[in-house]
């Protein structure tokens, strides 16, 4: 295996990570023996790097993980994430230094060490000022307890926000940004990657198969056997499954596996650090580590580039995807109704309620003079 610097953190990391979100009962595999063998497979291989988070199955993910790595944890660069609800109390989520102080000690126990090599925070959290959160972060790290720290699907704007948070302040930087990326979703290259490689960081994208669109197990017009089909709503786009039925004509034509194309391509862009890989069985596994050696050539990615042009997301956002409160929230993207006009609005009109009201139909008390209703 090939090895990368993570950002300019010196640490040295493989082309791969193993993410451990589909191990646990929640979402994964259960058996908690096989998910080990699974690790250790994937460590045998070379792979040296390892990306969990508290959220995954509430916390099993990272126990699986902190058993998998008893006797080779020096070996290993830990990576996990905290900040998604841990549980219905509003404090046991987002990125405040009191859920963060106390969240990487449950972390610490699950994963039976005393030291993450990169904490990460899941999602941008607006509620929280990202000094605050930076300034926990730097304490972390300066205890012994944190390596390195990373951000996770943020904007480009808040990117450059935290680092020049943490340059006014005199506190320790994001070294990493983990967003998705795939042939499907190719966004990231407009801002993200170019922002991460501007301030040295390291991306670790998630999600090369786009959610499983990207194995050749969803096609238009078949039968899937993939669960999440039902629930995931990206995965029933017809434009992403038209795409898909493209990528699938340039991958025979390469003659490689949909999911060797997929996995080359998301790692041959030189803001890519690693690509997560997340096998629930040790058959997924053994095919993506089969596509270590694959290599694509400019004439693939340009045909790549002809069918997704660079910078481009196919059809609906992901619904995993962190959407910015701008987005979230109508008001915020919308003036009152009094202020929306180019025009001051006509006598005849009153704003009610926020409600455009023709005047007409607005009854007028009467005068004292009983000289009936009047305009006011």
């Amino acid at each position: 295996m090939r090895y990368r610097t993570l950002g300019q953190t010196g640490i040295k990391v493989s082309p791969y990570a193993l993410g451990a979100m589909m191990f646990g009962a929640s979402i994964g595999n259960p058996d908690h023996d096989d998910s080990i063998r699974i690790i250790h497979k994937a460590l045998d291989a070379g792979i040296n790097f390892v990306d969990t988070a508290d959220a995954y199955s509430r916390g099993e993910s990272e126990e699986i993980v902190g058993k998998a790595l008893k006797g080779r944890r020096e070996g290993v660069v830990l990576a996990t994430k905290a900040g998604l609800p841990m549980a219905d109390d509003p404090n046991q989520r987002g990125n405040s230094r009191r859920w963060i102080m106390a969240e990487v000690e449950n972390s610490l126990r699950r994963l039976q060490t005393d030291h993450i090599d990169l904490y990460q925070i899941h999602r941008p959290d607006p509620d929280t000022d990202i000094g605050e959160t930076l300034c926990a972060l730097s304490d972390l790290i300066h205890s012994g307890k944190v390596r390195a720290i990373g951000s996770s699907a943020m904007p480009a704007s808040d990117i450059v926000e935290a680092q020049w948070a943490a340059e006014r302040r005199g506190l320790e930087r994001f070294r990493t940004e983990q967003p998705s990326y795939s042939i499907l979703n190719r966004g990231i290259e407009t801002e993200v990657l170019p922002v991460a490689q501007r301030y040295g960081m390291g991306t670790l994208v998630w999600s090369p198969l786009a959610k499983g669109m990207l194995t050749g197990r969803i096609r238009k017009g078949r039968q899937t056997d993939l669960h999440r089909a039902a629930i995931v709503t990206s995965l029933r786009d017809e434009r992403r499954l038209d795409t898909v039925e493209q990528i699938i004509a340039v991958a025979e034509q390469a003659g490689l596996p949909m999911t060797h194309l997929a996995m080359a391509f998301a790692i041959a862009h030189p803001g890519v650090t690693s690509a997560l890989i997340g096998p629930r069985t040790m058959e997924q596994l053994d095919d993506l580590l089969a596509s270590a050696d694959v290599t694509l050539t400019d004439e693939i990615l340009d045909r790549i580039d002809e069918i997704v042009p660079p910078g481009t997301d196919v059809g609906a956002p992901d619904q995993s995807a962190y959407l910015p409160p701008a987005i979230q929230r109508p008001a915020l993207r919308r003036r009152p109704v009094s202020e929306r006009a180019a025009a001051v609005l006509p006598e005849t009109e009153r704003v009610i309620d926020d409600q455009l009201i023709p005047r007409a139909a607005i009854p007028m008390p009467a005068r004292h003079d009983g000289a009936g209703p009047r305009l006011r």
